[in-house]
């Protein structure tokens, strides 16, 4: 037989309790009895329904970040774990958490479907996607009825009247609204026609905005094929939705207005835009215009015609040249025969006929005589003195002709 001392058991008890991973992450929710403020910061308190009771310990290091100071008869919401204070061999719970009991269910199943969704990667930034810059068509998933779609329409039709917006109607508020915001998404994703979506509601309290906090509404924005943008409630309202949504807006005018470009500013860039690219176009034509006046300058040097031209002028040029040259050979010639005429006067036959002389020509005036063989009797002559000529005849004698 095993016998087993007091302290051995209760040591053993404790370690099983602390083994079991239910009891080391436990939320609880009852009534506060017997809260016990020490002297040394600790409270000690009972949590008890109407089945059960059992005692707590709030460390002093936890009690003072609590948000509000419990008192006996307060629903609240207490997170610790379970373990066994040995020297009574009792077990208790050590509260690390305390919250009233109808926010804090809130907080808690807020808490449970975040750390669920982050885990799985949905708020990751890598997988957000960027807004189209000129949506054509835009999709809103919201209560037709509510002010929230009034202010879109208005935001749209003011900042950006050329997008198309296709409504998918739901209920954004009450026990239904999850499962209809769905519906909603999904009719969007089937209609495959638009470029992003809205999902929106207007301002109201924690219950009013809770469907947008749905694990089911979370994962179908995750899933859309298009980028989505929230706009909740007012700024400082933050969602599941929100953190999954591609964009969050804090509220559904200032999603509208993240949705789609400003046609102020667009027009006013589609001017700036015309005029650059019009001094583009001068400045491209310009220099096109100056290229082409180059190529032109060098086609009409390539050209034979330019050649033609270009040698009729170095042949006129020429020509004049060998014009002068020869006008100035002629001179030269002209003078030097000038010369030479001016010598030949003493030496010409007709300075001897000046002297009393003649020139015996034959009948023709060209042939001169120069023996008597060539004037036999009879023959015609012309006889050339220094004034004139004139006829005569040969005659026959012992001598030889005469001239008559």
């Amino acid at each position: 037989m095993q016998i087993y001392r007091v302290g051995q058991i209760t040591h053993y008890i404790k370690e099983l309790l602390e083994l079991e991973d239910t009891l080391q992450d436990l939320w609880l929710e009852g009534e506060i009895s017997n809260w016990r403020p020490y002297p040394s910061g600790h409270i000690y308190f009972t949590l008890k329904d109407s089945e059960a009771a059992i005692n707590c310990v709030l460390w002093r290091t936890y009690a003072a970040g609590l948000e509000f100071r419990p008192r006996d008869g307060d629903a609240v919401l207490v997170h610790g774990y379970i373990s066994v204070y040995e020297a009574r061999g009792s077990y208790q719970l050590y509260v690390d958490d305390l919250r009233k009991s109808g926010a804090g269910a809130w907080a808690l199943e807020f808490e449970r479907v975040k750390r669920l969704l982050e885990a799985e990667g949905l708020f990751d930034p890598a997988r957000k996607r960027r807004l189209p810059a000129y949506p054509h068509r835009l999709g809103v998933v919201t209560s037709p009825a509510g002010a929230a779609w009034r202010d879109i329409c208005q935001v749209l039709g003011r900042r950006y009247p050329l997008v198309e917006v296709i409504l998918s109607p739901s209920q954004v508020q009450g026990a239904e609204a999850p499962g209809q915001i769905v519906a909603a998404l999904q009719r969007l994703a089937a209609y495959n026609q638009v470029d992003l979506v809205i999902v929106a509601r207007g301002g109201g309290s924690i219950e009013d905005l809770w469907a947008f906090n749905d694990e089911q509404v979370a994962r179908a924005i995750a899933g859309m094929p298009v980028p989505v943008v929230t706009g909740v409630g007012h700024e400082i309202d933050v969602t599941i939705a929100d953190l999954v949504a591609d964009v969050r807006a804090p509220t559904p005018s200032a999603a509208a207005e993240m949705s789609v470009p400003d046609g102020r500013e667009l027009r006013a860039a589609i001017l700036q835009g015309r005029a650059a690219l019009a001094a583009a176009m001068e400045s491209r034509l310009a220099g096109a215009r100056l290229s082409l006046e180059r190529e032109e300058a060098a086609l009409r040097r390539a050209s034979p015609r330019y050649w033609v031209n270009r040698e009729r002028q170095r042949l006129d040029d020429l020509t004049r040249a060998l014009q002068l040259a020869m006008q100035h050979s002629i001179a030269l010639r002209r003078a030097h025969l000038q010369g030479l005429a001016a010598r030949i006067p003493p030496l010409s036959p007709l300075a001897t006929l000046e002297r009393g002389y003649a020139l015996v020509l034959q009948r023709d005036g060209r042939t001169v005589v120069r023996s008597v063989r060539q004037a036999p009797a009879g023959q015609a002559l012309t006889i050339r003195v220094a004034d004139g000529e004139f006829p005569a005849r040969a005659e026959g004698g012992a001598r030889g002709p005469k001239v008559t």
